[in-house]
């Protein structure tokens, strides 16, 4: 990211279909099981992938209690090739103030055998993306991917 950039972006290679990274995506079963760091854990509250869905997830560290993760609003979803999100929005287009105000824009594009997952991170200014990126941005996004490929190739 260079200073002059509110955006972030993170790629990964996944050894799967589309559609089984969709599957692992749009399953709450399965999204669970990647959509946080481990070793915490997440809870799917809402995941009503349309626009106007709500996104809102809990996590949960040991045996502590859930809490707040994030909570958002799809604004576009194209099954098998793009979602975009925010968390400026809840679920039917809701102002929100969070914490961190993003929106993500998710692109599956068929590489080979496998699936170039793309997440690109747009932030209100060039501060916050900084802030975002300094909160850990690469290592955790990097590690959730990580995680949503095992999910999905397991999947295949």
């Amino acid at each position: 990211m260079t200073t002059e950039s509110s955006d972030l972006t993170i790629s990964r290679f996944i050894g799967a279909p589309r559609s089984a990274v969709w599957k692992a995506w749009s399953d709450r079963r399965h999204f669970e099981r990647w959509w946080i760091p481990a070793p915490l854990q997440c809870k799917v509250i809402k995941l009503d992938l349309h626009p106007g869905g709500g996104l809102e997830t809990l996590m949960r560290e040991g045996d502590g209690v859930f809490e707040p993760h994030v909570e958002g609003c799809f604004l576009e979803v194209v099954p098998e090739q793009r979602l975009i999100f925010t968390t400026s929005l809840t679920e039917g287009w809701r102002p929100a103030e969070p914490w961190l105000a993003i929106t993500a824009i998710m692109t599956l594009m068929p590489e080979g055998a496998g699936t170039r997952y793309m997440a690109h991170v747009l932030h209100k200014s060039p501060a916050e993306g900084k802030r975002h990126e300094e909160l850990g941005f690469y290592s955790g996004w990097g590690a959730t991917i990580d995680q949503l490929a095992e999910v999905a190739e397991r999947l295949v």
